[in-house]
């Protein structure tokens, strides 16, 4: 009989769009097979969604054990901990653990620095369940980039899609290479389309159109733009679009990633000083299809002709965007189930500590640049 395994993941991803948690049943018969047993999404209230976003500000790095930060790693792992408790309850779970990505903070792989917060012991206490966490830094400390982390369950879990396009606050891709596996971030994606929602005003006509298309209320502000609608409003502003598309890091070849830094330093500045947010939304979409086009009809390394991409996270339910995509590469665009779409990264890191578990490699070097693979994570168990 094939033994499975019951994992809960829980997801954060840096745009800010709550907490996903998913409880996946995980089984192995040559190879990996997973079901979907439970999953539900926790929105952030104000609070936590400015104490996370400002907590990029708060302190130095190197201060991390002396400062404010070292308190909200702890909060928040408490807070992980009590929704965790909340999923586990509602739907009469039994998982063998938890496994969190908890959130970014600070991403800085040049400086051997990765930060997640969302304290394993805390997290453990609170729900009562072992937990695994802190996936990064190890690979980090090996000259890695520590990122994207996916792709491991992208080659084992996602086996029938060449290629896999994650659409969060970042974008990423996975693939094949010559047998290995591959993966790097693209480009800032839902971190900047959800900063422009935020600030949007739309004029009386505008609203009228929005509310008419919506099939939910319109509040304001916005924390997301809805099927990429009002970016259909919008007209490209063809000079910030070749300032965006101009950057160096599109040129350099991976491993490569972005973190927070990257959109403060380098997005931001473009986008803040504008009012008009509907052209710059439309631009921002038409960058990151370009950059994602550019990023993989580019590989020359196999044949990369008509291959099916496989496309989740948030940003594969903007519509606008997906079409956008669509029109730029020659491969065909997979939306899959909402079930996929929405929680993919959470039921990856449910793998990725199974994998942990097993201490079998969980972070690859060919994807992330590091000295050696790892199997990497911190496991604390409930003090009772």
């Amino acid at each position: 009989m094939v033994e499975k395994h019951n994992i809960i993941g829980i997801m954060s991803g840096s745009s800010l769009d709550g907490i996903d948690l998913v409880d996946v049943d995980f089984w192995k018969d040559g190879k990996w097979h997973f079901e979907i047993v439970a999953k539900d999404n926790y929105d952030y209230d104000d609070d936590w969604r400015n104490a996370l976003s400002n907590a990029f500000y708060l302190d130095d790095v190197q201060t991390f054990h002396e400062t404010s930060l070292q308190k909200l790693d702890h909060d928040y792992g408490t807070f992980l901990g009590h929704v965790t408790k909340q999923f586990i309850d509602k739907y009469n779970l039994h998982p063998e653990f938890v496994a969190s990505h908890g959130h970014t903070i600070f991403h800085r792989p040049q400086e051997h620095y990765t930060l997640q917060i969302g304290d394993g012991q805390a997290l453990a206490n609170e729900c009562g369940v072992t937990v695994i966490n802190d996936f990064r830094t190890e690979d980090v400390l090996k000259g890695g980039q520590g990122a994207p982390l996916v792709p491991i369950g992208d080659k084992l879990l996602f086996l029938d899609y060449p290629i896999c396009l994650n659409i969060g606050g970042i974008a990423n891709v996975s693939y094949d290479v010559d047998g290995q596996r591959i993966a790097y971030d693209i480009c800032i994606a839902n971190q900047a389309l959800n900063y422009l929602a935020g600030r949007f005003v739309p004029s009386h006509n505008v609203k009228m159109r929005l509310i008419a298309s919506l099939p939910v209320s319109l509040h304001m502000p916005l924390t997301f733009d809805y099927d990429g609608l009002i970016a259909r409003f919008g007209s490209i502003d063809n000079q910030l679009l070749n300032i965006l598309n101009s950057h160096p890091f599109y040129s350099q070849k991976y491993p490569k990633s972005l973190g927070r830094e990257f959109f403060e330093d380098n997005i931001k500045p473009l986008l803040e000083k504008r009012d008009d947010i509907a052209d710059m939304m439309a631009t921002f979409v038409e960058h990151i299809a370009i950059q994602i086009s550019k990023s993989i009809d580019a590989v020359e390394t196999q044949n990369f002709a008509s291959l099916q991409m496989l496309i989740t996270g948030g940003g594969a339910n903007n519509k606008f965007l997906v079409e956008r995509i669509q029109a730029h590469t020659k491969h065909q665009v997979v939306v899959p189930s909402d079930d996929i779409i929405d929680y993919k990264e959470a039921l990856v890191f449910a793998f990725l500590g199974l994998l942990r578990s097993r201490n079998e490699i969980n972070v690859l070097r060919s994807v992330t640049g590091a000295e050696s693979d790892s199997s990497s994570g911190k496991i604390f168990y409930p003090n009772h």
